[in-house]
């Protein structure tokens, strides 16, 4: 089951562009968190089952990303 931290996570990747600013930022202003540990949570999100039924769309478009950097 997802806790509130990861739901947070997957939620604002969802929509960072709407915040202002660069993305490190808006990650410690929302999340609350560092960059790193974002990333890395969000790395960890992309191949949980939990995450994929939480928001398919969302994380489907980030395993499509991790594949296209793999390939190059």
């Amino acid at each position: 089951m997802l806790g509130e931290r990861e739901r947070a996570v997957i939620d604002f990747e969802r929509s960072w562009f709407l915040y202002p600013g660069p993305k490190d930022r808006a990650v410690a202003e929302y999340l609350g968190i560092s960059a790193t540990r974002y990333y890395q949570m969000l790395r960890r999100l992309l191949d949980d089952p939990e995450a994929a039924r939480y928001d398919p769309l969302t994380i489907r478009r980030l395993r499509r990303v991790r594949e296209q950097a793999r390939r190059r």
